[in-house]
């Protein structure tokens, strides 16, 4: 059976795992994004409003994919996570920010997030 070959992405401009799993990992032309929060990288704060939430959450997305060489221009695949579906509609206006057509396949959902608003992962190719 051949392995594919997986390389580790890890930035400081994204905040560091908080379990046993990595920022990104290529394999072959794509790139995986694990679930990124909107936390600061820096100073770890949150911020209060949602639409602030996205955009912290959406650059701490984009920072894992410049440093693998790529971006957000490049993704295929999105998956957000919503504490509350009804924001759905707040969302896209900074989701429009950060994506070019042909957009990415999207999937959104509620889910029961803690202490967070928001939640994105990615697949973008390389």
């Amino acid at each position: 059976m051949l392995e594919a070959k997986r390389r580790e992405i890890r930035t400081p401009n994204s905040p560091p795992p908080a379990f046993s799993y990595s920022q990104g990992i290529v394999v072959g032309d794509f790139l995986f994004i694990a679930g990124q929060v909107p936390k600061d990288p820096v100073t770890g704060d949150v911020p209060v409003t949602f639409v602030d939430q996205v955009r912290r959450t959406l650059d701490n997305l984009a920072a894992i994919a410049a440093a693998a060489g790529t971006s957000l221009a490049n993704a295929v695949r999105v998956s957000v996570y919503l504490d509350d579906i009804e924001t759905v509609h707040q969302l896209d206006p900074v989701y429009l920010e950060y994506f070019v057509a042909p957009y990415p396949a999207r999937t959104t959902i509620q889910a029961g997030l803690r202490g967070y608003l928001v939640e994105i992962d990615a697949i973008v190719a390389t």
